[in-house]
């Protein structure tokens, strides 16, 4: 992935918008996150004839802005999908811009921003998910804010779980 995108090439790419959430909760004088295990493709094997293993991904829950949909509204909307919990919106904390290179069908080149939003947990069970989701997500689960930043997979979104950070110790009263 290429983290600073090259102006000159952007109205020669495709575009996607996407959302996705920090949801945190109360556990004891600690705030926990929620995080997804997302499915991968089934492993491959090496020219050996040996599987190769696969390095667990974790994220945050996120995923394309639908039509009509604000990012927030998608935000809630893929938290609850992916993992189960409902959650009532705190604030923005980040958009996380960068290019990538599909790795299915055309291999385009995807100019990509990802709107990141905090949300409180206010109901439901963690990894409660629909069947149809878990084409998707293998696993939805609580861990520890603090530890989340070295958890995940991806740099916006460990950027994103320190902005979250910065904002509950800004505002106690959470």
């Amino acid at each position: 992935m290429t983290n600073c995108p090259d102006p000159d090439n952007l109205g020669r790419m495709v575009r996607e918008i996407s959302a996705g959430g920090v949801v945190v909760r109360r556990s004891g004088a600690a705030w926990e996150v929620a995080i997804i295990e997302p499915r991968k493709e089934p492993s491959t094997t090496d020219t050996k004839g040996k599987r190769k293993s696969q390095k667990v991904t974790l994220a945050l829950p996120k995923g394309l802005v639908d039509p009509g949909e604000k990012p927030d509204q998608t935000a809630l909307r893929e938290v609850f999908e992916e993992t189960g919990v409902k959650a009532v919106l705190m604030s923005k904390l980040i958009d996380i811009k960068y290019v990538y290179v599909r790795s299915w069908g055309d291999g385009e080149r995807v100019f990509k921003i990802v709107s990141f939003y905090l949300f409180k947990y206010d109901s439901g069970e963690i990894d409660n998910i629909e069947s149809e989701m878990r084409l998707e997500v293998n696993r939805a689960f609580w861990t520890p804010l603090d530890e989340a930043s070295r958890k995940l997979a991806y740099r916006g979104e460990r950027d994103a779980v320190r902005r979250a950070m910065e904002f509950l110790e800004n505002h106690p009263e959470v």
